[in-house]
């Protein structure tokens, strides 16, 4: 399903979201879209399991002002364990998980035991 920024960043104060987007610069050998888990949950973010597992940080600065003129969002990229900007142009939510145990247990089953190769081709696909 196609989601609005404010949608988007509405669902990601109480859940992380798996979603897709097209990449603003597609680089040769990547896939022109990428996939990414993300949540804006600081209850998520700020717990214990959250700073170790997902190695969660604070931001440093105030927000950009960039992101609104070029539709973009920003959310913790679950995998990629940084903040990452989302092209709000065609953003298409997968699915979405409430962030609570309920991610957790989908983490430790799915998330956590992939390989590093694996996490790159979840990333493009």
């Amino acid at each position: 399903m196609i989601v609005q920024r404010a949608t988007l960043d509405s669902l990601l104060l109480n859940n992380v979201c798996d979603i897709r987007f097209a990449r603003r610069i597609v680089k040769p050998g990547q896939a022109p879209t990428r996939r990414m888990l993300c949540t804006k949950s600081l209850s998520l973010l700020n717990s214990i399991n959250g700073r170790i597992s997902l190695n969660y940080f604070t931001p440093k600065g105030p927000q950009h002002s960039y992101l609104g003129p070029d539709n973009l969002a920003v959310a913790w990229d679950i995998i990629m364990q940084d903040y990452r900007n989302i092209n709000m142009n065609q953003c298409d939510l997968i699915s979405e998980i409430p962030a609570n145990e309920e991610f957790w247990m989908y983490f430790n089953e799915s998330i956590y035991p992939m390989s590093a190769n694996q996490k790159l081709n979840f990333m493009n696909s």
